[in-house]
């Protein structure tokens, strides 16, 4: 039997480990949005696993890099509250160009709801007037949907 100095982890903490090495990428190379799939596979690697409902932001320089990921709100198992407020605050505060939205749905399905667009649409007008764009808003689950690649932004 071959012995090998590699300890097994935990799921949990495998995949916070690539969340973290995706992270290191999209903060590194410029214009990074251009190519949503890095994007979708950071969002599901931070958000998918989670049994409550986080919405979260991407926080994007001019160039597209990300300045900084937080998870904004909590919910429960099918809705967290969402301030538009809160959102813009954060988005000064890092001094960001633009900002990627992001949720996970703890049942799996990606379909964005009547209130996930709703609430898209309320950050991408509360954002405007300060001159910050709304990109995308992914939705994780078992797989990442992009309202902007499917014409819902």
């Amino acid at each position: 039997m071959h012995s090998s100095s590699f300890t097994y982890q935990s799921e949990t903490e495998v995949v916070a480990a690539a969340a973290n090495i995706i992270e290191e990428k999209l903060r590194r190379e410029s214009e990074t949005y251009n190519h949503c799939s890095p994007v979708k596979k950071f969002v599901m690697s931070k958000l998918s696993l989670r049994e409550q409902e986080v919405f979260a932001v991407l926080f994007l320089d001019s160039q597209n890099r990300l300045i900084a990921f937080k998870e904004m709100f909590y919910g429960t198992i099918d809705a967290a509250a969402v301030y538009p407020r809160e959102v813009a605050k954060e988005a000064l505060k890092h001094n960001a160009a633009s900002v990627i939205l992001a949720h996970n749905h703890p049942s799996g399905i990606t379909l964005p709801s009547q209130a996930d667009r709703r609430i898209t649409k309320s950050i991408k007008n509360a954002l405007e007037l300060f001159d910050v764009r709304t990109l995308d808003h992914i939705i994780a689950g078992e797989d990442a949907y992009s309202l902007a690649e499917n014409g819902d932004m």
